[in-house]
């Protein structure tokens, strides 16, 4: 009777055995991401981590959960699956550590119409990838196959990771005080918010193709529009041991104008110095090609600035050096100013 039960489930179209297969290909992949604490192995109905051991004192666990929006269509239309699960794990690392906490363990959920085992195993490849450059264990997920509900070929991923800090240390932007200066490190390019605003620029309008050779980019728009969105995680943590850090802003969805302001104390406004850093060449391009005002880009891109950290002046010089030791890509970009009235805002001088 159960043979029966499962043929007729793989004509609904969910293959309970092609499910296992996948869960056969990605163990390695998972395994190979476990830090200390990871209590189970793949296949169980919950991952197990265990806290015991840290260095911390009176720990605060921080949550995120995310995902990488219409981005998933670039992967889609380039065939390329194996960076966006980078992506993923980025989305969500990157905004607990702006508390100044250390990411322990990710879990994904990826849903699909019909399970293509290689596409699968591809996406988990990246978000193993990811969990490695994040120094995090992926200890579980769910793959969830619903026929009708997604196109042939297409998917959705979500992403969740918990992390640890010192009550006591927590970064939150109290400390924040006028005369601090603006710290902005370099992105890899869009990262993962806007791309419906891309997308209708470059699809609809310009009429590209993601194998289009686009010269003012100098590679094809999908090379450029599925880059990885940095992880900021190990260079973060690694300053926040040796300096003060005051604030930390990660550049997503919002971009300067809406992100940068939930760090900020009353009485403060971010000044930030057009100009100061170097923006990649797929901002202007988007800008002038699809007529995308000034204060829009800022408020739709990260321009250039994946992650944007606010210090003491006598410490800025110090910083910059210790981040350029990191691989960072750092710019001074501006100064924490008098806010006279209204929620603390951003201004682009």
């Amino acid at each position: 009777m159960s043979n029966e039960q499962g043929s007729r489930y793989a004509e609904s179209g969910v293959d309970i055995d092609k499910a296992n297969l996948f869960i056969d290909r990605i163990k390695p992949l998972v395994s190979a991401t476990f830090q200390r604490g990871v209590l189970t192995d793949i296949g169980g109905f919950g991952g197990l981590f265990a806290l015991g051991g840290n260095r911390y004192k009176d720990p605060v666990l921080v949550a995120s959960t995310d995902g990488v929006g219409t981005k998933l269509k670039i992967a889609e239309l380039c065939g390329k699956h194996d960076t966006i699960g980078i992506d993923l794990v980025a989305m969500c690392v990157n905004d607990i550590v702006v508390s100044g906490a250390r990411p322990l363990f990710f879990l994904d959920y990826f849903a699909v119409g019909s399970l293509d085992v290689e596409q699968a195993t591809a996406v988990v490849k990246g978000i193993a990838r990811g969990c490695e450059l994040a120094k995090c264990s992926l200890i579980g997920g769910e793959t969830a196959e619903m026929p009708g509900h997604y196109q042939p070929g297409s998917y959705d991923l979500a992403g969740f990771t918990v992390g640890i800090a010192e009550r006591g240390e927590l970064i939150d932007g109290s400390e924040v005080r006028v005369g601090d200066k603006l710290i902005g490190l370099a992105s890899s390019g869009i990262h993962s918010n806007g791309y419906s605003l891309v997308r209708k620029i470059c699809f609809d309008e310009l009429g590209l193709s993601v194998a289009d050779l686009v010269p003012e980019l100098g590679a094809t728009l999908g090379e450029v529009l599925l880059a990885p969105t940095r992880i900021y995680t190990e260079s973060v943590l690694n300053l926040i041991r040796k300096f003060q850090i005051k604030g930390l802003a990660h550049i997503t969805g919002g971009g300067f104008i809406d992100n940068i302001p939930r760090v900020l104390p009353a009485g403060c406004k971010a000044v930030i110095r057009e100009g100061s850093w170097q923006r990649p060449p797929v901002f202007n391009f988007l800008e002038d090609k699809g007529r995308v005002s000034r204060a829009e880009m800022f408020r739709t891109f990260n321009c250039g600035i994946g992650m944007v950290l606010i210090v003491k002046a006598k410490e800025t010089d110090d910083i910059v050096e210790h981040l350029l030791a990191l691989g960072e890509t750092p710019w001074v970009m501006g100064e924490i100013a008098v806010q006279h009235s209204g929620e603390p805002q951003v201004e682009i001088v």
